[in-house]
């Protein structure tokens, strides 16, 4: 009984310090969106190094995570997490007292590095220690920390920056991780290492590496000659990457996976295809609001809530449905809700009402629920204990490069119809069409991840 009793102790702290890590993450990374503007004027930043504030981030955090990930299931998931706390922790402190664009910047990445450990862990913790009937559900409360996250830091966020200044959000974001690091080391008990080598893949990771970084960062800037032939250069070295990959023995990147686990495989690219569809929403309407709406951040930010609040909702809701009904149907059908809520910002113009605007971020927010619980689960069940890691990994990176590339899709229409103009009353019509175009974009993307989704077939999760 005594041991029973400990058991779900530990377990109970597991899941609120992934719940912490996976809250506070997102946060962070919306709250500081919202606080851009003041960072610029304190800093004087142009446009483009202000955007890399929030892009470093994200570039960081996608190109280290399958290592990371990896290296996890060698030495210990339990190890990495608590490494890439402290490192988120000691970042954001040092990010507190920046005072200059290129250390918060610098900063930035350091974050980066150390949500990947987190992202590349966490998942992989609540994977192993929960039986396979009950996994759907502990994965839904932790998307619902995720997405609660993103839902409190368009208000929470908004505020400290306005009373407190930005420096206030590192603050607290110091202050939350410093005690999720701390209580790791007493609730988190054993650290079993599952896989059997121990040995790295550094050569393979070096390639990874440096290879998604010029693809990630070529295409943002994919409209200039030297961007294009960074991302050209890091498809040839991505390519390269699988290839060499093939003959090692412990790769940083499982391509077997893909190659034999149908389930495994679609449900990456549905996640692939959902997140290049739908990440820049927010950042498309959030521009349309105020530009064409007049709105200020404040009111822009009431109306964008809407959608996390609904994902946060129904995300817990389909994680306990992906234990008992197949993802292939419950994720399906998400996406085909995320179509019918893009579909109106298609048409979307001055005289779009709001209620058109929230009504559809709404269904937007019941579709991304609906689908990403029990996406996860797919992934996580259909692979062996000794390769969690690898899979949350390979997940997490699919997630954060569908998030840069929604953002350059983003980018590079609003270029197309905007130029290198400010976003102004005589650029505005043609902002709106660059508007519209991206929705059609993510339109047809996730009506093809539909597809995707449902192409995974009907297999049963793995009963490890």
């Amino acid at each position: 009984m005594t041991e029973i009793r400990q058991q779900n102790k530990s377990f109970t702290g597991l899941i609120v310090l992934t719940m912490l890590a996976s809250f506070v993450t997102p946060f962070m990374g919306s709250s500081v969106n919202l606080a851009l503007p003041q960072i610029s004027a304190e800093f004087g930043m142009h446009a483009e190094s202000m955007s890399w504030i929030a892009m470093s981030y994200i570039l960081a955090s996608a190109v280290f995570l399958l290592p990371f990930g990896a290296l996890s299931d060698i030495v210990g998931r339990k190890k990495i997490f608590i490494t890439g706390m402290v490192i988120f922790s000691v970042s954001c402190l040092l990010g507190a007292v920046s005072t200059s664009s290129v250390m918060l910047i610098t900063f930035r990445v350091l974050q980066g590095l150390g949500s990947s450990m987190v992202f590349g862990t966490s998942m992989a913790m609540v994977t192993a220690a929960v039986p396979p009937e009950k996994r759907g559900r502990a994965i839904g409360i932790v998307v619902f920390a995720v997405y609660s996250g993103l839902a409190v830091a368009p208000v929470v966020g908004g505020l400290m920056t306005q009373f407190l200044g930005w420096r206030s959000i590192f603050w607290l974001s110091f202050t939350v991780c410093s005690l999720v690091s701390l209580g790791a080391f007493f609730w988190i008990h054993g650290d079993a290492i599952d896989k059997k080598s121990t040995t790295f893949d550094y050569g393979g990771s070096f390639i990874y590496i440096v290879s998604l970084s010029l693809f990630m960062y070529g295409f943002s800037k994919i409209t200039e000659l030297h961007a294009l032939i960074m991302a050209i250069s890091g498809i040839a070295g991505l390519t390269a990457f699988l290839i060499f990959e093939k003959k090692r023995i412990n790769p940083v990147f499982n391509a077997t996976l893909f190659m034999s686990n149908r389930i495994f495989a679609f449900s990456n690219l549905a996640a692939l295809i959902n997140y290049a569809a739908t990440f820049a929403v927010g950042f498309m309407i959030s521009l349309y609001l105020q530009y064409a709406k007049g709105m200020t951040p404040a009111e822009a930010g009431s109306i964008l809530i809407a959608q996390p609040v609904v994902m946060a909702i129904t995300a817990p809701l389909a994680g306990r449905l992906s234990d008992r009904y197949q993802a292939r149907w419950l994720s399906s059908l998400g996406m085909a809700i995320i179509v019918a809520g893009l579909l109106p910002f298609v048409f979307i113009g001055f005289n779009t009402s709001l209620t058109v605007i929230v009504v559809s971020l709404l269904i937007l927010g019941t579709g991304f629920g609906i689908f990403s619980s029990p996406n996860t689960n797919a992934v996580m069940s259909s692979i062996e204990k000794p390769l969690y890691g690898v899979a949350s990994a390979t997940l997490g990176t699919m997630r954060l490069t569908g998030q840069m590339l929604s953002m350059g899709i983003a980018s590079l229409a609003v270029h197309l119809f905007v130029g290198n103009n400010t976003i102004g009353s005589a650029n505005i019509v043609s902002f709106i069409d660059a508007v519209r175009l991206v929705f059609i974009v993510f339109c047809v993307l996730c009506f093809a991840g539909i597809f995707a989704s449902l192409a995974r077939g009907s297999g049963e999760p793995r009963q490890v």
